[in-house]
C-alpha cells in the first residue's frame, strides 16, 4: 500500500517490532496492494488490516510457513517473544516479521523468473504440515457481489456504482461460468503458495525465495500454474472476481483522497471492463 494504515501510531508498531527483538526506526516500503510493510535493519515486516484478512487465518498461513521452512525458497516468519508468528499492534491491526531478503524483485505483471515452477514442484511433493489451511474454492466476496447485483444501495463513491451498475450482468454471468468451472477441477490437493507471481519471486545469490505467504493453502495444483505459465479458467476467473470484490469492500469505505483509493477506482474499472 502506499498510504500508511489509519488508526496505527508509530508507538503501537514499535511495541510490535520490540517483540520480536527489532529496534530502531522503521522505513516504511510502498509496496504491494494489500498489506503494509516496514524495513527496519535486516526485518522486514508486513502488517494486515483484520477487517479484511481474519486473525484466525492469517495465523494459520504463518504457522503453515513456518513449518515450511526447511525448504530452501521459503522465507518463513520469526517468532516473537511468546513464540507466535503474528502479533496484535491493536483491535485492527496485527504484524508478522521476517528476514530481510537481499535481492532482486520481480514486478507484479511480469513473467515470472525461469526456475520458479521447479520451486513449486518442490512446494507441491511435500508433505503437508498438520495445520495447513485448506484454501477456499468459494469466492470470498461473493456475498457481497450478490447483495450488489440486487441492490446496488448507495455507495460512498457514485462513480464507483455507476460503473459496477454497467457491468452487473457480465459479473452475474461470471459468477455462473465460476459455479461451473469449480465443478469440474481436479480432486488433488496439494500445499500451494496461492500468489507466486513475479511480483512475489525475489532472485538471490542462493537462488530464487517465495515470499508472501499469507494465502498458502492445501488446493489442486492449478492455483499457482496458472500464474507461471499455466492454464486454469477456473483460478484466472476466481483472482478477477475476487479483486472486484475488494476493490467494492475499499471504494465504500470512508476515505479521504489518497494514491490508493485512485489505484482501486482505476483497478476496479479495468478489471470490470476484462471480464
Amino acid at each position: 500500500m502506499e498510504d500508511l494504515p489509519v488508526g496505527l501510531s508509530d508507538d503501537e508498531l514499535a511495541a510490535g517490532l520490540a517483540r520480536f527483538g527489532v529496534t530502531g526506526t522503521p522505513v516504511y516500503a510502498p509496496l504491494g496492494f494489500g498489506d503494509y510493510h516496514w524495513s527496519a535493519g535486516d526485518h522486514f515486516t508486513s502488517v494486515a488490516d483484520l477487517t479484511a484478512k481474519p486473525l484466525d487465518g492469517l495465523r494459520q498461513a504463518m504457522e503453515t510457513t513456518a513449518s515450511l521452512s526447511a525448504l530452501p525458497f521459503v522465507v518463513a516468519p520469526l517468532r516473537a517473544d511468546d513464540g507466535e508468528t503474528v502479533v496484535l499492534l491493536n483491535g485492527r491491526y496485527a504484524l508478522s516479521v521476517f528476514p530481510f531478503v537481499a535481492g532482486e524483485a520481480g514486478t507484479f505483471g511480469n513473467p515470472p523468473p525461469a526456475g520458479v515452477n521447479e520451486l513449486l514442484a518442490e512446494l507441491h511433493a511435500c508433505s503437508p504440515p498438520p495445520h495447513t489451511p485448506a484454501a477456499a474454492l468459494d469466492l470470498p466476496g461473493r456475498a457481497t457481489l450478490a447483495a450488489l447485483l440486487d441492490d446496488p444501495g448507495e455507495w460512498f463513491s457514485t462513480s464507483a456504482r455507476e460503473i459496477f451498475v454497467a457491468h452487473a450482468e457480465v459479473v452475474r454471468a461470471r459468477l455462473t461460468e465460476l459455479d461451473r468451472l469449480a465443478a469440474a477441477l481436479p480432486p488433488e490437493r496439494v500445499v500451494t503458495h496461492g500468489e507466486p507471481h513475479a511480483g512475489n519471486v525475489i532472485r538471490t545469490a542462493d537462488g530464487l525465495k517465495l515470499v508472501d505467504w499469507d494465502t498458502v493453502g492445501l488446493a489442486p495444483p492449478e492455483r499457482d500454474l496458472w500464474l507461471t505459465g499455466g492454464q486454469s479458467p477456473f483460478y484466472a476467473l476466481r483472482w478477477s472476481l475476487d479483486d472486484i470484490a475488494q476493490f467494492i469492500e475499499k471504494l465504500r469505505a470512508p476515505h479521504e483522497r489518497s494514491r490508493d483509493a485512485e489505484l482501486s477506482m482505476h483497478y476496479f474499472r479495468t478489471t470490470l471492463e476484462a471480464l
